[in-house]
């Protein structure tokens, strides 16, 4: 159906109808300069060596793999992000059912979130059209769940990502322990860290209390979780400040790309 404005007679675009179903407005917001020399990062980096590490498996599906993008991939991802933060549907603080405002910054991709369901504009904020998802990041996102898993894991080869979330915590930001549940699919969850190390936090899947397993998630490290821990409590209590490598292109803070297999139909 389309809706007119009585008053002119023609048919209103997304500009007009922004945010018509949600009162939870999101607060839009615009990306700081880029603290990419050397001088204006603080000498916190670890010794982990560089280029890939490890591969854990740090609960049951849910796996760790360290160092998985070199800095070139990284610089290059950090400059994709600066693009899809831009306006419309662009960056912003979303806001809880509660009326709370997260810390975190979050732009979203293939389909807009807002807690806790997902939209084809952004509804909290201009009611824009969500950017679609680059097919590169698609296919960097089958290649993330095959490198955690293995290529003949029965999850790689029906993985069809569609959407991601992407989140920017600036120093002080941090993200309560929650579920990935608003989606109707149990495929696995993708997420690619950049900039600021964080200690990034798993409960249960039943509670959100102790006992915690707690993991630092450097820039360029990949985690994967699903199966048994497809709907597993985490969140992000804490970054780093100065810990990301010089020269992301990143404002200070950390950068976590999330992509995820909605399986919801396109209206």
């Amino acid at each position: 159906m389309t809706t007119t404005d009585p008053t002119a007679q023609r048919p209103l675009g997304w500009r007009q109808q922004k945010a018509r179903t949600s009162s939870r407005r999101g607060v839009p917001t615009t990306l700081p300069p880029a603290a990419d020399s050397a001088e204006d990062q603080l000498s916190l980096w670890d010794d982990r060596p560089t280029g890939r590490g490890r591969t854990v498996e740090v609960l049951p599906g849910a796996v760790l793999v360290e160092g998985w993008l070199d800095l070139d991939q990284q610089r290059a991802l950090a400059a994709d992000f600066r693009r899809w933060a831009e306006p419309p549907a662009g960056l912003r603080h979303p806001r809880m059912p509660t009326g709370h405002l997260m810390t975190l910054q979050s732009v979203c991709l293939g389909w807009h979130w807002q807690p806790y369901r997902y939209s084809a504009t952004a509804e909290d904020t201009d009611g824009a059209p969500v950017k679609p998802l680059p097919l590169d990041l698609v296919e960097l996102s089958r290649l993330a769940v095959a490198a955690a898993y293995g290529e003949d894991h029965p999850a790689v080869a029906p993985f069809a990502p569609d959407a991601a979330i992407v989140n920017l915590y600036a120093p002080g930001a941090r993200l309560g322990l929650h579920q990935d549940g608003d989606e109707p699919v149990d495929a696995p969850v993708v997420t690619i860290s950049l900039g600021d190390t964080c200690r990034f936090r798993f409960a249960g899947v039943d509670r959100r209390t102790a006992p915690f397993t707690d993991l630092e998630l450097r820039s360029g490290d990949l985690l994967v979780f699903g199966g048994p821990t497809r709907l597993i409590y985490h969140g992000v209590p804490t970054t780093y400040p100065g810990t990301a490598p010089a020269g992301l292109g990143l404002p200070p803070g950390r950068v976590s790309i999330t992509v995820r297999q909605t399986g919801l139909p396109r209206p």
